[in-house]
């Protein structure tokens, strides 16, 4: 192990200067609790920066979505479906209500939820269920990648049945202009310290409904009845997030902006110096098995016509047809050994131990990703000779 070298993270936390003002704001003023101005501010600023009407912060995205779901109504015996190419924080949740995830594959476009599987699962499931309709639909923006979110509220839609939109990943993401994070009747943001900007940990749900979000600030401190003694009618969780960590995000969310261009910066200087191509579906349908479709044998995920992604993490796929062998894992031990942090992609749910047996309606592709496909080091403070240690360590593994 080369452990001389100094480690490169995958995604560390970049701040930007500003936190420490609002942080001493809170110690001045004795606001050292999950309320106060830095609360108030950086919600007001969350709603800003998505185009939601109304925003709560709380402790993580994986409470927000707990959040969402209750709110959804989700109950035990009810069945939510949920994206399968993700992290378990996605599903989670859904096993905190009781309920029962169903998970649906990847399309090839943007590798998350494929809108046509959504539909035969919604219709398998009233037909095994006499009727009953899932109760929510999640969907995730993977990678900072925005979903083909139209399509899929428009097939929820047709079923009457509620949209979470996970956009943990996808903050400063948009669709056609739209930004990531306003679709769906709720949208989770996370802040966790590996996120394109972070509070350490921290996640919000938002909403035009303000109903919704008030009851969401309702049962994220406890579900206190309004008496002056504690007095609680509904069971509450201890969800919202502290004055001191929302300085922490006042303070990240003015330079978004620019940690998104520099994000995708990285991603262009890896396609390029790495000779990358774009993947294109026949080409992943195909089990990689059209030779010579790279000089390289690594491919990327392009955009699509009207999609803006904020490339929080840039992913490559690698073709061992086309490296005289090389895997992805060849290339993550090899990097690892140089004190480089690379990671798979996400092992999809349906493969995970935890949800075996799950209901499940596949395609195959996120089980492709998942054998082929690895994140580079990707935050927004990697320096150029960082960046230039990854790519000469990769192409000496591919030499």
């Amino acid at each position: 192990m080369n452990y001389s070298a100094p480690r490169i993270y995958l995604s560390s936390p970049h701040m930007g200067g500003d936190e420490l003002n609002y942080i001493h704001d809170a110690f001045d003023k004795n606001w050292i609790a999950p309320l106060g101005a830095n609360v108030d501010g950086f919600e007001e600023d969350l709603q800003g920066v998505t185009g939601r009407n109304h925003a709560a912060v709380v402790t993580s995205g994986t409470a927000a979505i707990h959040l969402g779901l209750i709110l959804c109504g989700v109950e035990p015996e009810d069945e939510v479906i949920c994206q399968s190419f993700t992290f378990a924080a996605t599903a989670n949740p859904i096993r905190y209500q009781g309920a029962t995830p169903v998970f649906v594959d990847s399309e090839p476009d943007t590798w998350n939820m494929d809108p046509d599987l959504l539909e035969q699962a919604i219709v398998d499931r009233m037909e095994k269920n006499g009727g009953k309709r899932p109760k929510a639909i999640v969907v995730v923006h993977l990678y900072g990648m925005p979903a083909k979110v139209d399509r899929i509220l428009n097939v929820a839609a047709k079923y009457d049945i509620p949209v979470i939109e996970d956009a943990a990943e996808a903050l400063g993401s948009s669709v056609n202009g739209r930004k990531c994070g306003s679709f769906g009747m709720l949208s989770v943001l996370s802040f966790n310290g590996n996120k394109i900007i972070t509070t350490s940990g921290g996640g919000a749900l938002l909403s035009d409904d303000e109903q919704l979000v008030k009851k969401a600030r309702f049962l994220a401190t406890q579900a206190r009845d309004e008496a002056p003694h504690y007095q609680h009618s509904e069971l509450g969780y201890n969800y919202r997030m502290s004055n001191i960590v929302a300085g922490i995000g006042r303070g990240q969310i003015k330079v978004l902006d620019e940690r998104v261009t520099t994000r995708r910066a990285n991603h262009d200087f890896y396609f390029r110096e790495l000779n990358g191509s774009w993947l294109e579906m026949e080409i992943l349908n195909s089990e990689f098995g059209i030779l010579n479709s790279s000089p390289t044998g690594i491919y990327f995920l392009k955009e699509p016509d009207g999609y803006y992604s904020n490339r929080w993490l840039t992913t490559i796929l690698v073709n061992p047809k086309e490296t005289r062998g090389v895997t992805r894992e060849q290339i993550r031990i090899e990097l690892e050994k140089k004190n480089i942090e690379t990671r798979p992609l996400w092992k999809p749910m349906h493969m995970q131990p935890l949800y075996h047996g799950s209901p499940y309606y596949g395609n195959g592709i996120s089980d492709k990703l998942f054998e082929y496909g690895l994140c580079l080091p990707s935050g927004s403070n990697l320096t150029e000779e960082e960046r230039e240690r990854v790519v000469t360590s990769i192409q000496k593994v591919l030499k």
